[in-house]
């Protein structure tokens, strides 16, 4: 399984994330001019080598009409000056005054930038739009006001979404299989900004952080921004220790600020040997809920990202007939996954367990039959291999062309 590992002692910055994806390619000025070629407004993306305690690495620089964003100094969300890179010297009492000459944007304006702007494929722009939900929940909630009345300062907003889209892209070009990230250094003190002193990690960093693993140290400095956190939210299927895997690459991210521990981030792709990974099942029992209901919440919870999805016929009190429900996911679904439960059947309690699983590794190809062009599925590992066509295209051409199921696959000829 093509695995993706982040190391992340430093905490995690969009442009260091940017940066260390980066140098997992093979081809990195290929896809600095795929960047480039966006036509962000007034954005440049350049790179330059730069050395943290005698490790070589990659600074991502991002100029928003000539300036580089570091000298921009100020945060892109609902009313804070802290910049989204975190190794930047803060000179945010120097930008007050001048922060509040610039207009806003909403996440509105920022969809429309976005989807209707850029040419970037359906998948990138819904990663980068997702992203930037997480964010304006966040500060939502660090602030009490609804998501539709945040807005990002627009001083800030294209070099915020140069690194975001950067990060999406770059996901998006690696295609890893599995995103494991180590648990998130978020530094110690505190932030300023134009509500006052915050403590790290800010609020709003605290909250996309929920249920991810992060500490602190006597490091000095906010490590990881809402940015970053918000990127490993989204991409991140599970925060641990590193797997057993056999690296093709590493890249290191570097920070401009200087500590006593390399500034920076470290990536790592490659294949992992141990395709096991933990997950957790919910279930519940339900003795008045039909099975229509069952099936509409069943259809809900695959659409929250649940991995499986099933039901059993169960005896419970007085012998009434029920309904068990058995619903697995990853941990960092387990709170949406409880809340559609609760939402949309009638328990009123889930039991929780942890357990490992192990899967094969799968492929897609596109085959070419006498009657059009039809996936087929390889499942393989731990010695067993398995091969099917994709139903779903056997049933459209079946539809189409008047056929049967077994008529399609007859006329298709041999699987292997």
């Amino acid at each position: 399984m093509k695995t993706l590992y982040l190391d992340l002692g430093m905490g995690a910055a969009g442009d260091m994330l940017a940066a260390a994806l980066l140098e997992l390619l093979p081809e990195q000025d290929i896809f600095l001019e795929k960047l480039n070629s966006l036509n962000l407004p007034g954005v440049v993306f350049e790179k330059e080598t730069s050395e943290k305690c005698g490790i070589r690495g990659t600074h991502m620089i991002v100029k928003v009409n000539g300036q580089e964003e570091e000298s921009l100094d100020h945060h892109h969300h609902h009313d804070h000056e802290h910049d989204h890179h975190h190794d930047h010297e803060h000179e945010h009492e120097h930008h007050h005054d001048h922060e509040h000459s610039h207009s806003h944007s909403s996440l509105h304006d920022i969809e429309h930038i976005v989807c209707d702007h850029l040419d970037l494929p359906e998948k990138v722009k819904k990663d980068v739009m997702a992203v930037y939900g997480l964010i304006a929940e966040a500060e939502s909630s660090a602030h009490g006001v609804p998501v539709t009345e945040i807005h990002f300062h627009e001083v800030g907003t294209m070099d915020a979404i140069a690194d975001v889209t950067a990060v999406c892209m770059l996901m998006n070009e690696l295609s890893p299989d599995s995103v494991i990230a180590s648990p998130v250094h978020v530094g110690s003190g505190h932030v300023h900004c134009a509500h006052g002193i915050l403590p790290v990690p800010a609020p709003a960093t605290a909250y996309i952080l929920k249920d991810v693993p992060m500490y602190s140290s006597s490091i000095q400095g906010e490590l990881c921004t809402p940015t970053g956190a918000a990127l490993l939210k989204h991409f991140v299927t599970k925060f641990g220790d590193m797997p057993v895997m056999t690296v093709s690459a590493i890249g290191y991210g570097m920070g401009r600020k200087d500590f006593e521990i390399a500034n920076c981030v470290r990536a790592m792709i490659g294949e992992t040997t141990n395709s096991g990974d933990e997950i957790i099942e919910l279930s519940c029992n339900m003795d008045d809920m039909t099975g229509e209901k069952a099936g509409f919440a069943m259809e809900r919870l695959f659409d929250a990202g649940a991995l499986d999805v099933y039901t059993l016929p169960i005896n419970m009190k007085k012998n009434r007939p029920g309904i068990l429900l058995r619903v697995m996911c990853r941990e960092s679904d387990k709170e949406t996954i409880i809340r559609i439960i609760f939402k949309h059947t009638t328990t009123i309690g889930i039991r929780e367990q942890k357990m490992q699983r192990y899967i094969l590794q799968r492929d897609i190809e596109n085959v070419e039959t006498p009657l059009g062009t039809i996936r087929r599925k390889k499942a393989y590992g731990y010695g067993a291999k398995h091969i099917k066509w994709e139903y779903d295209d056997i049933r459209r051409i079946a539809s189409e062309k008047g056929l049967s199921i077994d008529e399609v696959e007859k006329e298709i000829g041999n699987i292997s």
